[in-house]
């Protein structure tokens, strides 16, 4: 058997054999419905998996995974796969919590960073997407000028979660949640380097945890 499927077919044998076949009163509800209580909006890094870091159970969390964890601003017509994600898990799935979190040694925050005016696309789609968090990459570079361009980078890794967070707001049913009580807002930033988890509401407070 190729050796790639074989990984997949004994990664599941294994999680069914010790979690699947142990925990039915686990997934025995999932049968009938979700009802999670999270969204998470998480890099597509394959170094960081939000519901191994976080502990997260099948059903706990509606996840939507993509380059640097961005959340554009409302738009009917652009982007059309995140803002179905977004209306379905707040209008359907009643999710009370949305959470953007960001990461260390992040691809795409590195890609934004780099972006130059009137240069060549390298990677066509990588760069219009993370162009997403402009707002964030002129500040980063406006306050943080004279630090080195990793330093930067830790930096906007975390200013970009904020527009991410500022752009839920611009979608009528998270802005209705807001207002009503019902969704709250949470940045975090996830460092696989120091083991480090950071979480801040909105407006952004950062505290550990």
């Amino acid at each position: 058997m190729d050796p790639t499927v074989e990984r997949l077919k004994s990664g599941f044998q294994k999680f069914k054999t010790e979690v699947y076949d142990k925990k039915p009163e686990l997934f025995e509800p999932l049968k009938s419905g979700q009802s999670p209580r999270y969204m998470v909006f998480a890099c597509s890094d394959s170094r960081v998996c939000p519901s191994v870091t976080l502990g997260l159970q099948p059903g706990e969390a509606f996840t939507v995974r993509n380059i640097a964890s961005m959340v554009p601003p409302y738009d009917k017509t652009k982007y059309t796969g995140i803002g179905s994600a977004i209306e379905y898990a707040v209008c359907a799935l009643k999710v009370e919590v949305l959470v953007v979190i960001g990461h260390s040694c992040c691809g795409g925050i590195r890609a934004l960073l780099s972006l130059q005016d009137g240069a060549p696309d390298t990677f066509h789609f990588v760069e219009d997407w993370v162009k997403i968090g402009f707002i964030a990459k002129m500040k980063v570079k406006k306050e943080h000028a004279s630090v080195p361009f990793d330093d930067q980078c830790s930096i906007l890794e975390k200013e970009a979660v904020n527009v991410s967070l500022e752009n839920l707001k611009t979608y009528p049913f998270v802005k209705e949640g807001l207002a009503n009580g019902t969704l709250k807002l949470i940045g975090a930033h996830y460092d696989f380097v120091s083991g480090e988890f950071l979480t801040w509401k909105n407006p952004p407070t950062p505290a550990s945890s």
